[in-house]
């Protein structure tokens, strides 16, 4: 198991003032077995920045499908909690034995059967990753020469797009390699240009990781922390992920 984040108590506070925001004022206590649920989280070394994303996605599902407004309780979330945790991990490369067991499951039961999903098109992918590309050029630029670095992507995902349109085989593949080229090329240029908040996000990165890297050997941390500040990075910025994984 994981040394944690920080003690017990202070990550279910923080919790706790988070979800009280989104429950416009309303508090609910986190104790007895939700109190449990979310040790079971810190101990894993879920961040409080995945909590949050997970709390966030429960909140928009239940307003999209006009639930009444009722406070939302924490073990609501854990689902979403847990499927955001998941991506990070994913994202950042730290495997679930690095991470512990954030549900509590004990030693040697059997885990739960992964739930497939079918994603979006690779047509649809551009084309969405496109709409987001052109709604952040509407808005103020978040950084110096951050607007460039977006229509130049919005330019080369145009001429992919036609492309990819019925690409099968060793077609297909190209353009999913040309799509990863392109996400890293975007991620380089907005290194460039995000000046001290590039400090930041790496630092944030770090205190994400902090639970992880006694257990991880220095390159495999090194990679970690690169992917966790790139997403970091696209947060900050609203970025699209161009990459179709």
């Amino acid at each position: 198991m994981t040394t944690p984040v920080r003690d017990h108590g202070a990550y279910c506070r923080e919790i706790e003032t988070y979800l009280c925001q989104k429950n416009r004022g309303h508090l609910i206590r986190i104790v007895g077995p939700a109190f449990e649920r979310v040790r079971g989280w810190a101990e894993a070394g879920v961040p409080m920045q995945v909590v949050t994303r997970g709390i966030d996605r429960k909140l928009e599902r239940s307003r999209s499908v006009g639930r009444p407004r009722r406070p939302v309780r924490i073990e609501h979330c854990e689902a979403d909690i847990l499927d955001a945790f998941d991506e990070w991990r994913r994202a950042v490369g730290v495997t679930a034995g690095a991470a512990g067991d954030p549900t509590g499951r004990k030693p040697g039961a059997p885990a739960p059967a992964p739930v497939t999903r079918r994603g979006p098109s690779l047509p649809a992918h551009i084309d969405r990753v496109l709409t987001h590309a052109t709604t952040l050029l509407a808005l103020g630029q978040a950084a110096p020469g951050l607007h460039a670095a977006i229509e130049e992507l919005v330019a080369d995902l145009d001429a992919l797009r036609s492309e990819a349109r019925g690409a099968r085989g060793t077609a297909r593949a190209a353009c999913l390699g040309r799509l990863a080229d392109l996400d890293q090329r975007f991620l380089e240029r907005a290194r460039a240009v995000a000046g001290t908040g590039l400090d930041e996000v790496v630092a944030e990165a770090d205190r994400e990781l902090a639970p992880f890297k006694p257990r991880m050997a220095a390159p495999v941390y090194a990679r970690a922390r690169s992917a966790a500040a790139d997403r970091l990075l696209r947060e900050r910025f609203r970025l699209p992920n161009v990459r179709f994984d």
